[in-house]
């Protein structure tokens, strides 16, 4: 069973592995772009098969009661088993913790339909960002 934890700075090597992983080598994202230097102001999030780290995701905030979720990847042998949808139901009950009243992200648009399908609405016509297809989404909690 995976088990999603928040991480400080002694868990954040995991959630770059994951990302590095993900990001940079699967889907060609420059390293530059993925590591932005803004980690040390978002929530992070590790989603761990054992003490192997299989998910990742982060939370900024970049205004008042408005979370920005970023970051969110699963290892390819973990997807379609859970761990995106246990990812973001521990990502919204922190939110909800924390006094969040929207939640808001970019989604590629090949897993809008998994956002779509956890109650996230689509604000966006189709858009670039990192080479990849993307389509802003928000969810009020």
């Amino acid at each position: 069973m995976v088990r999603v934890t928040e991480v400080d700075e002694d868990g954040i090597e995991d959630a770059f592995d994951v990302r590095r992983d993900v990001f940079i080598e699967e889907q060609g994202v420059s390293e530059d772009e993925e590591m932005d230097g803004r980690d040390d102001r978002a929530a992070q999030f590790v989603a761990y098969d054992e003490d192997h780290p299989v998910g990742t995701a982060r939370v900024r905030t970049p205004e008042e009661g408005v979370g920005k979720v970023e970051r969110v990847a699963v290892r390819e042998t973990y997807r379609r088993r859970g761990v995106g949808k246990a990812l973001m139901e521990r990502v919204e009950a922190w939110a909800n913790d924390h006094g969040f009243e929207t939640l808001k992200l970019h989604a590629q648009t090949h897993v809008e339909q998994f956002y779509a399908d956890i109650g996230y609405e689509t604000t966006s016509d189709v858009f670039e960002e990192a080479g990849i297809d993307h389509v802003a989404m928000r969810k009020e909690l």
